[in-house]
Parts: C-alpha cells; sequence; structure tokens
C-alpha cells in the first residue's frame, strides 16, 4: 500500500486517537505553547462514536488538566452517592461491607458520566486553543524516516476494493508527519501493536492480560431508579468458568449503565461471554431493577487488565505510547481514565520540552520516568499483584490475599513483591475436549437479546466493498486447527456475532467472517488461540456510532 503517491502535512506534534489520553495531550501542548501545531485523527465518524467505558471517573486527571472544568461545564453531572459491592449466587446475594476494603477502593469524590460525552467536550476544549481534529480518519499505516525514527502516519485512505486493489473512486490518503507521534488509539491499537513489534518494547515486561467489557444503556421504571448509585457484583453466573463481575451505574434521566466484564484469561473455550451477560440480567437483582425498562444502546470494548508489570517501554525514536495503548487500568478500581488523562498530559510536557530545545524524533524519556514514577506509577503499583492472584487462585483466595496486599502497599511495601502473570490470554485458551459444553438459556427478548438484535442498538456501519479488516494469517487455520482442537471458539468469545462455521450439507464447513457487525472491541485480535486474526483499522468513519457510552 505503500507505494501510492500522498501528500504529506507537517506538524509538531501528531495524535492518533480522540480518546482521554489523546485529547489531553492536544490540550496540553496548546496550554504550554499555543503556536504548537498539533492535529487530533479520530477513525470515529465523531469524536465520542467508538469511546467505551464504565464509567465512574475519578476527576483526577481532570483537575491537573482543567482545574476549571466545573466552570467550563464539562459533563460530569452525577456525582457517585452510595457505593455497593455483592457477591451473587444464583438466586441470591451477599453484601460486602466497605469498611475492610482500602481507601483506593473509595467512589466518594468520583462521578458517573458517559466517556463520550466527555471527550466530545474535551475536543471542544482543544478546538478553542487552536488544535486540528479530523474525525473519521483512521490511519492506516505508521510512516518511518530513513534512521528507522517514526516521522508519521498514513490516514484518510479510501476506496480500496475488497482484494485490496484500488477502485474507482480510491483516494490514498496523506502523509501526516510529526516531530513526534502520540498513538493513544486505545487497547489493542493496531498502530500500537506494529510500533510494540518493531522495537521489541515489550521485551522484559509480563504478557498484557485484557478483559471483554459489554455494556447496555437502559431506561428504567423512575421509581426503581436511584441516581448516583454505583454497584458492582462478582461471583454469578461465572463462578468458576472465568474471572469477571459487572457494574450498575445509575445516572441522570433514569437511565443505568449494566455492564458485565469477562477477564480474558478463561480456559473453557466453550464459555460465551455475551450469553454470560445476557443470564446475569436474569438474576432477580438486575431483574427487578429492569423489568418494565427499556434497553436504548449496547456495545463491547476490550480492556487491559496487566497493569503494572505488563506495561511496555511507551517511547521509541519519534513515537510516544498513551493510555490504553500502555494499559494503565487500575483492575480493582475499575478505572483507567483519569491515568490515560494523566499520561496525555505528561506525553505533552516531555514533547514540549524536547520542541523547546530543538530536538525532534527521538525517545521522550522524560515521559516514560514521569508515567513510572509519578501519580500513574503510584496508583498502579500498588494494585499489581490484585489480577494476578484472581488468575492464579480465584476469586475468593484473591479478595482475601489481594486485599491484604493492597493495605501494605498504601503503608509503602509488599510482602508479595511483584507477581507475575504467566500465560498470554490466548495460551490459557484449553483444549474443547478437557471441558464441557455449557448450556446457556435462550433470550428471552425483555430482559436479555441475541447478539444481532444487540449489535443493531450500537448503530454499527461498515462500508462492504472494501477489505476485510479482520485478516487471517491463514486462511485454513479456523477450520483445520480451531474447530477440531478448539471447537472455533470465535464462534462465541465475539461479542458482535462477526465469526461463524457454517456447515452445508454435502460440503466441508466454512469459516465466514462478517465483518460488518465489528464493533472494534478487538477480542478477537487478543483471544484467538492461534493468534491468527489481525485486527486493522477500516475506512475511516466505520464501525460503531455510540450515543453517549
Amino acid at each position: 500500500m505503500s507505494e501510492a503517491t500522498r501528500e504529506a502535512m507537517e506538524y509538531d506534534v501528531v495524535i492518533v486517537g480522540a480518546g482521554p489520553a489523546g485529547l489531553s495531550a492536544a490540550i496540553r501542548l496548546k496550554q504550554l505553547d499555543e503556536s504548537l501545531d498539533v492535529v487530533v485523527l479520530e477513525k470515529g465518524s465523531e469524536v465520542g462514536a467508538h469511546i467505551l467505558s464504565g464509567a465512574v471517573l475519578d476527576p483526577s486527571g481532570l483537575d491537573a488538566l482543567l482545574p476549571d472544568w466545573k466552570e467550563r461545564g464539562a459533563p460530569l453531572n452525577v456525582p457517585v452517592r452510595d457505593d455497593n459491592f455483592y457477591m451473587l449466587g444464583a438466586a441470591g446475594r451477599v453484601r460486602v461491607p466497605n469498611w475492610p476494603m482500602p481507601p483506593l477502593m473509595n467512589n466518594h469524590g468520583n462521578y458517573i458520566v458517559s466517556m463520550g460525552n466527555v471527550c466530545r467536550w474535551m475536543a471542544e476544549q482543544a478546538e478553542e486553543l487552536g488544535v486540528e481534529i479530523f474525525p473519521g480518519m483512521a490511519c492506516s499505516e505508521m510512516v518511518y524516516g530513513d534512521g528507522g525514527e517514526v516521522k508519521g502516519v498514513v490516514a484518510g485512505e479510501f476506496g480500496r476494493n475488497p482484494d485490496g486493489t484500488p477502485g474507482p473512486n480510491y483516494e490514498p490518503g496523506m502523509e501526516l508527519h510529526g516531530k513526534y507521534v502520540f498513538l493513544s488509539e486505545g487497547v489493542r491499537g493496531s498502530l500500537s501493536k506494529e510500533v510494540i513489534a518493531k522495537y521489541d518494547l515489550a521485551s522484559g515486561v509480563e504478557p498484557q492480560k485484557y478483559g471483554l467489557g459489554m455494556k447496555e444503556i437502559w431506561e428504567v421504571d423512575p421509581d426503581k431508579h436511584r441516581e448516583g448509585s454505583v454497584t458492582h457484583t462478582m461471583g454469578w453466573p461465572l463462578g468458576k468458568n472465568a474471572g469477571g463481575g459487572s457494574f450498575i451505574y445509575h445516572l441522570e434521566n433514569n437511565q443505568v449503565y449494566v455492564g458485565f466484564v469477562v477477564h480474558l484469561n478463561y480456559e473453557n473455550p466453550h464459555l460465551y461471554p455475551y450469553m454470560e451477560f445476557q443470564r446475569f440480567k436474569h438474576h432477580p437483582m438486575v431483574a427487578d431493577l429492569l423489568k418494565g425498562g427499556k434497553r436504548v444502546a449496547y456495545g463491547a470494548r476490550a480492556i487491559s487488565e496487566g497493569g503494572w508489570q505488563s506495561m511496555p517501554k511507551m517511547v521509541a525514536p519519534g513515537v510516544a505510547l498513551l493510555g490504553c495503548s500502555v494499559g494503565m487500568v487500575n483492575v480493582p478500581r475499575i478505572k483507567g481514565n483519569h491515568n490515560a488523562m494523566l499520561s496525555g498530559k505528561a506525553a505533552a510536557e516531555a514533547a514540549h520540552e524536547a520542541i523547546k530545545a530543538g530536538r525532534a524524533s527521538d525517545e521522550l524519556s522524560a515521559y516514560e520516568t514521569e508515567v513510572r514514577e509519578g501519580p500513574i506509577g503510584r496508583d498502579l503499583k500498588k494494585v499489581r499483584n490484585v489480577k494476578p492472584l484472581w488468575s492464579k487462585y480465584g476469586l475468593l483466595t484473591s479478595l482475601t490475599l489481594g486485599g491484604f496486599d493492597m493495605w501494605t502497599n498504601t503503608a509503602g511495601f509488599s510482602l508479595l513483591g511483584t507477581l507475575g502473570h504467566g500465560k498470554s490470554d490466548a495460551e490459557a485458551t484449553g483444549k474443547a475436549s478437557d471441558h464441557k459444553p455449557i448450556d446457556y438459556p435462550k433470550p428471552d427478548g425483555k430482559l436479555s437479546f441475541d447478539r444481532l438484535t444487540n449489535v443493531s442498538f450500537s448503530m454499527t456501519n461498515h462500508e462492504e466493498n472494501q477489505p476485510c479488516h479482520l485478516q487471517l494469517g491463514d486462511p485454513e487455520v479456523p477450520i483445520s486447527v480451531n474447530l477440531p482442537e478448539y471447537a472455533e471458539p470465535a464462534q462465541r468469545y465475539c461479542p458482535a456475532g462477526v465469526y461463524e462455521v457454517v456447515h452445508e450439507e454435502g460440503s466441508d464447513p466454512r469459516f465466514v467472517i462478517n465483518f460488518q457487525n465489528c464493533v472494534h472491541c478487538k477480542t478477537c485480535d487478543i483471544k484467538d488461540p492461534s493468534q491468527n486474526i489481525t485486527w486493522v483499522t477500516p475506512q475511516g468513519g466505520d464501525g460503531p456510532n455510540y450515543p453517549n457510552m
């Protein structure tokens, strides 16, 4: 693809991704020097279209970036008023008291938000400062300089035929060059994945770990709505099959965020994360809340869960990785947006100092130092053992040991040191013959829904006459390897029904990719046991169009 003749535009800093990290970087750069040329490229049809998060927001990132965010009208309208944690059984629940939990678990001072709307507001603040923001501009390639440094990105390529050849309305896109390029693509971004591999940035660190987060927005009966209420659960329906849990957040306008997270290190390839989410809504506690209500939106997204010990090196010549491109989620707090914002601010400050000193295209080592030694590192280091404890010893043991470890880390030390994660999530997948299939109840169409019906509530759309953005390394592997050995788990781990194994009478089974359904969660890129699927960007503007996720 790189043979195309493209125009080039020059900037001081090129930022890929208009999420909280990228927008924070853009804002901070212009705060420091309004003469800097800064551009933000966003693959979604608008800023916020591809943003999906819980979300209870710790405002510390905004406090550092825009201390007057309240006066500026930031959409943080629902402070957390009560915090509930339950262990669920099939028909009952046990409340876990708040008092044994470390102070870092307290949600006092946090806000229930739509991160999509927060990002839309942040984009307005950035544009007022003179930042150029281009939505609908997918970045499909990195551009490297003669010395192997990152020089820029290719954005805005449109019109390739399904076989990859230029179509009649082909547009080659543009090269956008920067003294520095910031990759803030979110979890498992295609360019970040390329850069990490090219510069061997993950050498010597633990494998990144992931969860799959699925979320619905419901309008509920006003009599059942409790604005500012936050509830988290663990246990049923997952049990010993997988780690994970749920969140139920009551925001304004009688709306409730109902979400479910499944850790992707599960062994049983018959597990069906989406159906675990649908089954969860039939628990009496949840069903009572949702009955008489209406689901208004659906989406899904992978979550980085590896934490402190899985963070790769964040800089290479000319490039820096921000936010979830590195993996900055505090797993027990279920929060990462504040760290994403702080990472954007830190990267901007490092780039500003470098440019002011006449530097370009080198490593922004000051950024990496600030992330590891500053508030982000302190936040993640305290909780670094929670995820590996959960993976190795299960829920109850991890709650006890993990809580103890967080308390001791609050005092500045850990008796456990730093535990490793071991296998990647793909490697954790077991053979189908070693595990029992799971019988899931059929969705009732009232509380629970089939995947394709729910995907229609994500407003997902892809132009069909383009190359499939879900690329198979070997087209034979799904049927020749994954089907006999793992019962082809892509049929189940995808929360959008993209992958099918079609059995037709008189013919061999076929592996079908319905890329039009893809909500860009990246689960396939992560969980495929053969690591045969690579997610790349489709045309700009394609994918989900989330309203206020």
